[in-house]
């Protein structure tokens, strides 16, 4: 992992203590003073799903910690329509402003070690070296949702390390990746001409999910169509919030202005609107359940579960009971 930025104290120390255990106090207090490998660090124990994994967040929460407000922007789109360009340009935009920036790029997973196909050296160079940005590239691992399992509490790791603006570029866009809009404040939907993706957008719902559309490539041909056929697309569809479309050539910069103004002017509606503090509700109840599911599913798991299920299947296909019965009895045994 390599991360960009955020050097803070120096130290070379990896948090371990003597015994190889890791001495999660002082790693998170590194991490919140802005060090970049206590930063990485954290967020490779969390990914790796790491015994730690409990106590991070337990100090990342203390003292409000893991509560540092921290503007979380999200950007998908279909694979070619410029999603790390774009997300390097609002970088640029977003440190002109002075602000500190984390990127999580998430990636598909390679079939041989589980790691991300691409590496964050590959994307963003012009960020490599600025104390001001960390870039971290992490692994989908096959979860449907275009985001790495572990998102929310690097998220919360990078909101703790100071970063004041989170961007998280997400794997693609489809019928069963919509999972941004749950983590993001602001959901930010690339398109490209040429590509049909005004007709994909409408088929996987994309339309429901956006804040903010941006067309980029615009100089290419077709563009205008492409922006004409989204405002038509718009107009079918009630939300008290109407995204705005914006045109972009990222390559270039152009267009970089725009976004953010409309990236703030949603940010300003969520706010008048109470919207924000909802999201952000659901974003923390949305953590509670995956976790409290996760843990259901070990236990289940520590009960010898693939046999207790296996039985309870024959049962229902012999038509000895019904699928809610066996269900009940299967959450019954777990508790």
């Amino acid at each position: 992992m390599t991360g960009a930025g955020m050097t803070g104290t120096g130290r070379t120390d990896t948090g371990r203590t003597d015994t190889g255990r890791t001495d999660v106090g002082k790693l998170v207090g590194r991490a919140v003073e802005g060090e970049t490998r206590a930063v990485a660090r954290l967020i490779s124990l969390i990914e790796n799903g790491a015994p730690e994994l409990r106590a991070i967040t337990a100090e990342l929460c203390a003292a409000g910690r893991g509560a540092r407000p921290a503007r979380v922007i999200g950007l998908t789109g279909s694979p070619g329509v410029g999603k790390s360009t774009s997300t390097g340009m609002l970088v640029r935009a977003y440190r002109e402003q002075g602000m500190k920036v984390g990127v999580l790029a998430v990636d598909p997973s390679s079939p041989f070690t589980g790691g991300a196909l691409l590496g964050d050296r590959v994307r963003m160079q012009d960020h490599a070296t600025d104390p001001g940005v960390f870039i971290r590239s992490m692994a989908s691992r096959g979860h449907l949702g275009g985001l790495a399992w572990a998102t929310p509490q690097a998220l919360r790791v990078l909101a703790a390390a100071g970063c004041e603006v989170i961007l998280i570029e997400t794997v693609g866009v489809g019928q069963a990746e919509v999972d941004i809009a749950s983590l993001a404040d602001t959901t930010v939907v690339l398109l490209a001409p040429g590509m049909g993706d005004g007709v994909q957008a409408a088929k996987a719902g994309i339309l429901e999910v956006a804040d903010v559309f941006v067309v980029n490539k615009a100089d290419r041909e077709g563009a205008q169509a492409t922006v004409r056929e989204l405002r038509n697309m718009l107009g079918l569809v009630e939300r008290p919030w109407r995204p705005p479309i914006v045109t972009t050539v990222a390559m270039r910069g152009e267009g970089r202005g725009d976004v953010v103004e409309a990236i703030e002017a949603h940010r300003d509606f969520l706010a008048e609107s109470g919207e924000l503090a909802r999201r952000r509700l659901v974003r923390a109840r949305d953590e509670i359940e995956a976790i409290a599911l996760t843990s259901l599913r070990s236990a289940f798991a520590g009960l010898h579960g693939d046999r207790r299920l296996d039985a309870l299947a024959g049962r229902v296909l012999s038509g000895d009971t019904d699928p809610y019965t066996a269900a009940d009895e299967l959450v019954a045994a777990v508790s």
